[in-house]
């Protein structure tokens, strides 16, 4: 057992982590970065979604050398802990230059997005892999991993509703053109980020130490095909993130072309970052309540499963909601019980992932907990990006297209927005997920790896 029991106060050191990686850089960049790019930036559809699909196709081979390096690292911080310490500026740096809309032509803009957005994902990569890892180093107890896991979900989440809610009134706030706003928020948010992982990697301890391999060997990476609950949980969480990632990334354009823009009730702005961030108040309570939750179903797996069918369930049920923005808070309504799904589930998944480390070290030997975390952090950075790529493809298909305004940036022609885009926008929204969602209840039954909590 370790040596000494976690504490409070680290719980909420560990939860900080994620509330800035979680709550403000990857909640801003998947609900706000394909909007920001297409409509701010300037860059087309084309260029927009072949960005992130390329960047997820450098994470597949970044996040599992990151996760086996996370894995061989030894210092007077431990193993962990360091590369949260010295990735935590560059990486607030970078987030907020990303922001930036920079005075350059075409090309130069092209350029700039494509090398900022691939050094932002391997700056996230280098924080959140060791990151995710410390949770299999700072306790051996199961329920102690729950509780490390809810905090941590609970501080994604509790940020990611101060993220979105604010973002409107900040943007106001600050004024100016658009660009402008995005800089600035840039960063502010970006400060707030290094500052949070700064204290995460300070105020945490590793009590576990991982059985490294003696040498560096490539069998560790082929050992995890042979890992069936390895197997089955990466398809589901690349299942979690298609499901988020499709709805954060195209909210911002079902206010534009579904709803005509924010609704405005009484001194109220109900932004698609506003009607987000309700969906994110509720994760953060139902992620609090996560582990109990799984104690009443009596494992990991059958509470998923139970998350998951309501997701399904109301994912469903949002499609058939009228495009109007006098049904805003039946919208709202639906958003928030889908919600429920997915605060239960969040915190199960990650906690999940510790127990399959814990299998592999059983089964072949040697720690390869950073390397199987890493495999976390490339399902949800290559379902966020693939979504968004795919988003804008499907819209372009569906009839969306790009024409330059006064100043020569490419902006969406709204005589293109037909009902044919608004329907592809409202599925995007409520039945593709729903349908992902529906994969993932399969996956997490068929799920082989079940410790009772009961």
């Amino acid at each position: 057992m370790a040596s000494t029991k976690p504490t409070v106060g680290e719980k909420i050191a560990y939860a900080l982590g994620d509330a800035a990686a979680g709550g403000i850089t990857w909640k801003i960049m998947s609900i706000a970065f394909p909007l920001f790019f297409t409509n701010v930036f300037g860059l087309t559809f084309a260029d927009a979604a072949a960005l992130m699909l390329i960047a997820r196709l450098f994470d597949v081979v970044t996040d599992p050398i990151m996760g086996s390096l996370a894995d061989r690292t030894q210092s007077r911080w431990g193993t962990y802990r360091p590369w949260l310490i010295f990735a935590a500026i560059p990486y607030g740096l970078v987030f907020a230059l990303l922001l930036h809309t920079p005075d350059l032509g075409p090309v130069g803009k092209r350029v700039y997005a494509y090398v900022l957005y691939l050094l932002m994902m391997a700056l996230y990569t280098m924080v959140n892999v060791p990151y995710g890892s410390l949770l299999g180093v700072m306790t051996d107890d199961d329920n102690e991993k729950n509780k490390f896991s809810s905090y941590r979900m609970v501080g994604a989440y509790a940020m990611g509703f101060i993220t979105l809610l604010s973002f409107p009134y900040l943007q106001k706030m600050v004024g100016g053109t658009d660009a402008h706003q995005y800089t600035v928020l840039g960063i502010g948010f970006g400060i707030m980020a290094t500052l949070m992982t700064l204290v995460c990697g300070l105020c945490t301890k590793e009590r576990l130490k991982p059985v490294r391999a003696e040498k560096y060997s490539f069998r560790q990476f082929g050992d995890l095909f042979t890992n069936k609950p390895w197997v089955y949980l990466t398809l589901i969480g690349l299942c979690t993130n298609f499901f988020n990632g499709f709805r954060y990334a195209v909210a911002g354009y079902m206010f534009d072309y579904c709803l005509g823009g924010n609704v405005t009730m009484g001194s109220f702005i109900i932004s698609f970052t506003v009607l987000m961030a309700f969906g994110e108040v509720t994760c953060m309570i139902f992620g609090g309540i996560s582990p109990r939750f799984a104690l009443w179903a009596g494992s990991k797996r059958k509470a998923f499963i139970w998350a998951s069918v309501i997701c399904v369930v109301l994912s469903v049920a949002f499609f058939f909601i009228p495009m109007n923005p006098k049904y805003i808070w039946l919208m709202v309504a639906v958003v928030v019980l889908t919600s429920v799904g997915v605060g239960l589930y969040s915190p199960l998944l990650w906690s999940m992932y510790a127990d399959v480390a814990d299998y592999a070290t059983e089964k072949y030997g040697t720690s390869s907990t950073g390397l199987i975390f890493s495999s976390g952090t490339m399902a949800q950075k290559l379902g966020g990006a693939i979504s968004g790529s795919l988003i804008a493809l499907l819209l372009g298909l569906a009839g969306a297209r790009m024409i330059p305004d006064e100043f020569g940036n490419n902006v969406i022609d709204p005589d293109s927005v037909t009902q044919s885009v608004r329907t592809m926008v409202w599925a995007l929204f409520s039945l593709i997920p729903a349908a992902i969602a529906l994969i993932m209840t399969w996956l997490a039954y068929k799920y082989p790896l079940e410790k009772s909590l009961k």
